[in-house]
């Protein structure tokens, strides 16, 4: 903890904080009040993370639209506990990172979804042109706490900052004035939510390792890739088993499948065959792309002169499309 603490960690954390911005949590306080609420109470606060007596707030409970429908749930921590999580996140990420498989990308140092994209043409390219795609229902509300400490406590031993993380797990969510209990979940919202994930799944990583299967994985979605649906189905069957029993999540079967890599989407993204195997956006992700210059574009739209944007929206797709070299 007394790593977490250092002036250096701290200053460090609070500049994270302040360039990523976002809304207050449930005491109102935005991030421009930061530095004015340290002045006041980091005083009390970190004497209280010393003595491991620290309680987080609750998050606020956001609902955000998913891009394919639906409503995503974030948990917004309030601003001192966004720095306090940015915190605990620099000094366990040397920690736990180095230990992550090979076949891991999403929130990690120097590794990207383009990465990740590409490694899967790769894999469909050698000839796994069979792809069990991998849904798991609602991860990031399911996850179990204690699976989650368990693993977590494998490399943290210091009873205080174990301490902290389960109370962060457990800071409940307010609505409409009501502190509700987290009994399971990690919130989406908060810098330390995408490690916890990492490590947790980081079992099912080993565990295809050791199977010797050709995967990629971001955050909660995971491709493995075979050579024959007969294989797939059978790798399905046993990965469902081993997520069920042995992490406690709950995949989900209507979003699940063994199919052909073209057939499927990942992470927005998806391939055909021309000349080898190529890279493009999935079909629902150039609907998305369509839809948005289409309102860009819209003559009956209030905004005078909506060419910059556009063309920022464009450019961002281009540029996307670039480094994963996609054909459109």
């Amino acid at each position: 903890m007394e790593q977490v603490v250092a002036r250096e960690n701290m200053l460090a954390a609070l500049k994270r904080v302040e360039r990523n911005g976002g809304a207050p949590g449930v005491d109102g306080v935005p991030t421009e009040r930061l530095r004015d609420q340290i002045r006041v109470e980091w005083s009390r606060i970190r004497e209280e993370l010393l003595q491991g007596t620290y309680r987080p707030q609750p998050v606020r409970r956001v609902e955000i639209p998913k891009p394919g429908g639906g409503k995503r749930m974030l948990g917004i921590p309030t601003v001192m506990d966004r720095l306090i999580q940015q915190a605990l996140l620099q000094v366990l990420t040397p920690i736990f990172d180095p230990t992550f498989s090979e076949s891991s990308y999403g929130f990690r140092p120097g590794r990207r979804g383009h990465d990740a994209v590409r490694k899967a043409r790769q894999y469909v390219e050698e000839g796994y042109d069979w792809v069990v795609d991998m849904d798991l229902e609602k991860f990031f509300d399911r996850v179990n706490h204690d699976v989650l400490m368990a693993r977590v406590a494998r490399r943290v031993t210091d009873k205080r900052v174990l301490r902290l993380i389960r109370r962060y797990l457990q800071a409940g969510v307010m609505l409409n004035g009501v502190v509700v209990a987290t009994e399971e979940g990690t919130p989406q919202g908060g810098p330390l939510s995408p490690l916890l994930a990492n490590i947790l799944l980081d079992d099912l990583d080993k565990e295809l390792e050791r199977r010797g299967h050709h995967f990629v994985r971001y955050a909660d979605d995971c491709n493995i890739y075979v050579r024959s649906k007969r294989a797939g189905e059978r790798v399905y069957r046993s990965v469902r088993h081993f997520l069920q029993e042995r992490l406690r999540l709950k995949v989900n079967e209507e979003k699940s499948a063994v199919d052909r890599p073209w057939k499927r989407q990942f992470l927005g993204f998806s391939f055909y065959k021309h000349r080898g195997v190529r890279i493009r956006l999935a079909p629902k992700s150039l609907k998305r792309v369509k839809d948005k210059l289409r309102t860009l574009t819209d003559r009956n739209r209030s905004q005078p002169n909506p060419v910059p944007e556009c063309l920022l929206a464009g450019l961002g797709w281009v540029l996307c499309a670039l480094r994963c070299q996609v054909s459109l």
